[in-house]
């Protein structure tokens, strides 16, 4: 190995660096660098994996479990999280970077997945085709900066697949010309760790892959079926150690699998194949796009000689043409495009197999490449002609539907596939060496991918925009002092939430526990019923938020302490304890504890559909056993407009632009009562219409903006202790006209609120946790129910005084058990479902592997 090592040590080196230095060129151009004003990650995942990256980095230090976490929208399982978001082994590398900087550790990790992609493909292409030197480090760069990569970049969990994607073909080689298993081993077993999502589609691919490459020499490789089956089905079950619990998560957790309506995909079109291999075709991530499948001009036009090549059986070309043509087939028919995604359609990001097809390309352009020779190579010259003719047939005839293209990728490919189709006329006339020719195409290959990523990343600038640095790492060391203030000032669990977030997954980061989350991996029971209590969870429940929300929804779900910049937050109970910065804190002295005791009759209480008021006053007094009220409506007028037209349809208001770009501003007055909460209620008539529309409300000296869709719809006014007037206005922006349910204002009677926080808390449940636990004591008179605000998960297990007891789902979302009158140790322990079975699973396996070798004789075989 050294001395393979010492031999190779250029090409591997070239291979890793290559396509790093070339992506730091890139976006050094568009001013990315550590510590510059922009992000390596776009808007929408900025936040969203540096938080979740934060987070690990917790978890490494020990200040977090392992298996689950408390910040995460009331409680989640981790260890499903980790097994989506976090679980490449590059991850632990965010260690050496402080939380403040993680926008930074994702820059270098991006970067160093992009280099090992490379270099992976190095090794499969050095172990698979007789190739100059050169030829394997110019695919390995083709490879690591095909047009899916760079155009997913943000999405950086999934750039680990690369890495492995080649060695697990590399080891199918392995096992099936040397009987040599323990790199398709290991790579599996990487694979699947890293990313059950990706491993998925991988395993597709591979299965499908060793068919066709089995029937090429049926009687030779017939033998390694069993080598391949044992290994592989070895590699699943020790990857069930994280897989299975991920799982199990998902499927208790109310994950649903789409329901197949069309036949076609959504936006293909026929000349989707010829659009998406012009350099720098970059449509959208978002919806409506095409897949992205570029992987270098030369490896498709090699491609194509392998299927024109005389030197290459008819078999193999239609064994490995039937894969490719699935594959494609799959881009247009959808149950084959669900299918490769786990039957679960995507939330934007396509086509999230379209990588396989690019790596099929360039695996077949490897071997059509090892049968390049000076008397066939006017065969290549000829596939690069039709290329050319393709690409300017497909420009006279391409339509609207391929506006996002511009004339300069058309130019820029035609002058490559020139320029290549020159080198090889060249090289047939034998002014070109075959060295230099290499040489040649790797200085020519390398700025080809260049050039596409460069359009690859300006592409998501423009599509997603690279957010500012700074955002994440200026508020940082103000919010985090609020945070630690009141972990120094607290023993029991308690909540927090800011209200003025960095973004939604901000707890992830500080370590406090919140309610606010975007993931995708979550538990939608416990956010549904979130939803029905008002904080905004539509739909699958990628999103939960906690602004605009009540008091009492505050309460229930223990919020005590706020942060925001606003000096005074005018909200009833709310004390202003602390400052940093230009962050403040305020303690709720209305929180209620994680856990109460209720009446046993509270387990057939059913929540009010489509009424979270109602659905709130229901708990409340079912809590307290009491009939409070505490919502009413009041009447307020309209007093003035600007750049607003109201028009009012019965239930239905709606306010038009006058003049666009520009807000659109109603004010109203409304006399508010004494000792009243006061909120300004807007609920979307359209949600569909409202695009990425902002409200923002000013009242009684304070401002607030949220987005509509995505936020609760309760803007608050604030607390008045007497009589007012209040004269507030909301003004909104982002489309020419916005419909409501006829805006009102909601008074909450703080009175009441006040008199039931108490009573309730007089059967409040102090509870302390650890990492993945919770215990308290608790004295009942009578036979009750323990009601907590955790997340229902079967995981979880209760014991009343060391005696395990049974858990049920109060309202389908929260964790509740039933307890005997008397005193009582309550505790809760939590253990991913399945992680017993799969850490066996996973134990046994590598068992039975290392047995399997030492069983197994390699022996010397072929390439193919």
């Amino acid at each position: 190995m050294k001395n393979y090592l010492k031999k190779n040590r250029w090409y591997l080196l070239a291979s890793f660096f290559l396509p790093l230095v070339l992506m730091v060129i890139v976006y050094l151009t568009i001013g990315i660098y550590p510590g510059s004003s922009r992000s390596v990650l776009a808007s929408d995942a900025f936040s969203q994996f540096s938080n979740f990256h934060a987070s690990f980095r917790n978890m490494l230090l020990g200040k977090q479990g392992l298996f689950y976490n408390w910040s995460a929208s009331m409680g989640l399982n981790y260890l499903s999280l980790i097994s989506y978001y976090l679980g490449g082994f590059f991850t632990p590398l965010v260690l050496f970077f402080p939380n403040q900087l993680m926008p930074d550790a994702l820059y270098f990790l991006t970067l160093l997945k992009i280099g090992s992609a490379g270099l992976a493909f190095w090794f499969y292409a050095k172990g698979s085709f007789k190739l100059p030197d050169w030829s394997r480090v110019a695919l390995s760069v083709s490879y690591a900066l095909m047009s899916f990569t760079i155009a997913h970049s943000e999405i950086i969990m999934w750039l680990d697949a690369f890495v492995y994607l080649p060695l697990i073909i590399w080891g199918i080689n392995r096992v099936m010309d040397f009987k040599k298993p323990t790199v398709l081993f290991v790579s599996y077993l990487m694979l699947f760790l890293t990313s059950f999502y990706m491993g998925f589609m991988i395993g597709i691919f591979s299965v499908l892959y060793f068919i066709a490459r089995l029937l090429t020499n049926w009687r030779a490789y017939k033998k390694s079926i069993v080598p391949y089956g044992i290994t592989s089905l070895l590699a699943g079950f020790a990857s069930m150690i994280m897989i299975l619990p991920s799982l199990l998560d998902l499927r208790t957790n109310g994950e649903e699998l789409t329901k197949i309506t069309t036949f076609k995909t959504e936006a293909t079109d026929w000349w989707d194949f010829i659009a998406k291999n012009l350099i720098g075709s970059y449509d959208t991530t978002k919806y409506g796009s095409i897949p992205f499948i570029y992987i270098g001009l030369l490896p498709l036009a090699l491609c194509l000689f392998y299927f024109i090549c005389k030197k290459i059986p008819w078999k193999n070309k239609i064994l490995y043409g039937a894969v490719a043509g699935i594959l494609i087939a799959s881009f247009y028919i959808q149950p084959l495009n669900l299918f490769w995604q786990g039957m679960h359609a995507p939330n934007m990001f396509l086509f999230r197999y379209a990588y396989l097809l690019s790596f099929l390309v360039i695996t077949l352009a490897a071997w059509g490449w090892e049968k390049l020779a000076r008397e066939n190579v006017l065969q290549l010259v000829a596939a690069c002609l039709l290329l050319i003719a393709c690409f300017a047939i497909f420009w006279g005839m391409k339509g609207k539907d391929y506006s996002y293209l511009k004339p300069v990728s058309l130019y820029i490919t035609l002058g490559f596939l020139a320029i290549y189709a020159l080198l090889f006329t060249g090289f047939h006339s034998n002014k070109i060496p075959v060295k230099t020719l290499s040489l040649l195409l790797l200085v020519l290959m390398c700025a080809e991918a260049a050039v596409n990523s460069d359009f690859m990343v300006r592409g998501i600038l423009k599509d997603w925009n690279y957010a500012s640095r700074s955002l994440y790492t200026e508020p940082y060391p103000a919010i985090k002092n609020l945070v630690d203030k009141t972990k120094t000032d607290n023993d029991d669990f308690y909540r927090l939430e800011n209200l003025d977030p960095v973004s939604a997954n901000d707890s992830f980061n500080y370590g406090y526990n919140g309610i606010s989350m975007f993931s995708s991996i979550r538990n939608r029971h416990s956010s549904g019923y979130m939803d029905q209590l008002g904080f905004r969870s539509r739909g699958t429940s990628l999103n939960i938020r906690y602004q605009n929300n009540t008091l009492l929804a505050d309460a229930f779900t223990g919020i005590k302490y706020n942060i925001a910049k606003a000096k005074n937050l005018n909200k009833y109970g709310f004390t202003k304890t602390d400052s940093s910065g230009e962050y403040h804190l305020f303690e709720n002295n209305y929180a209620l504890p994680l856990a109460f005791l209720a009446p046993t009759s509270i387990d057939k209480l059913q929540a009010l559909p489509n009424d979270n008021l109602g659905t709130q006053t229901q708990l409340f007094n079912a809590l307290l056993q009491e009939q409070f009220q505490y919502f009413q409506f009041l009447p307020m007028t309209q007093v003035g407009t600007k750049n607003a037209t109201v028009t009012n349809a019965g239930t239905i208001t709606t306010i038009s632009e006058k003049q666009s770009n520009v807000s659109k501003d109603v004010t109203w007055k409304v006399q508010v009562p004494a000792n009243t909460q006061a909120y300004l209620s807007l609920y979307p008539y359209d949600f569909s219409e409202l695009e990425s529309s902002t409200a923002t409300i000013t009242a009684a000296g304070q401002t607030r903006q949220a987005q509509i869709s995505i936020s609760g719809q309760y803007y608050d006014l604030g607390y008045y202790p007497k009589a007012t007037t209040v004269t507030f206005t909301a003004s909104f922006y982002g489309t020419k006209s916005i419909s409501f349910q006829n805006p009102q204002v909601l008074a909450l009677d703080t009175v009441a609120y006040h008199l039931a926080i108490d009573k309730i808390k007089e059967n409040g449940v102090a509870m302390k946790t650890g990492k993945q636990s919770a215990e308290g004591t608790v004295t009942t008179e009578k036979a009750q129910t323990l009601i907590t605000t955790i997340p229902y998960d079967k995981g979880w297990t209760a014991k009343i005084d060391g005696k395990k007891v049974k858990t049920k789902a109060f309202q389908n979302a929260f964790i509740s058990i039933h307890v005997p009158k008397g005193k009582h140790k309550i505790t809760f322990s939590y253990l991913p479902q399945g992680l017993t079975i799969g850490a066996i699973s996973f134990v046994l396996s590598i068992g039975l592997f290392l047995l399997y070798l030492r069983i197994l004789k390699p022996k010397k075989g072929h390439r193919h």
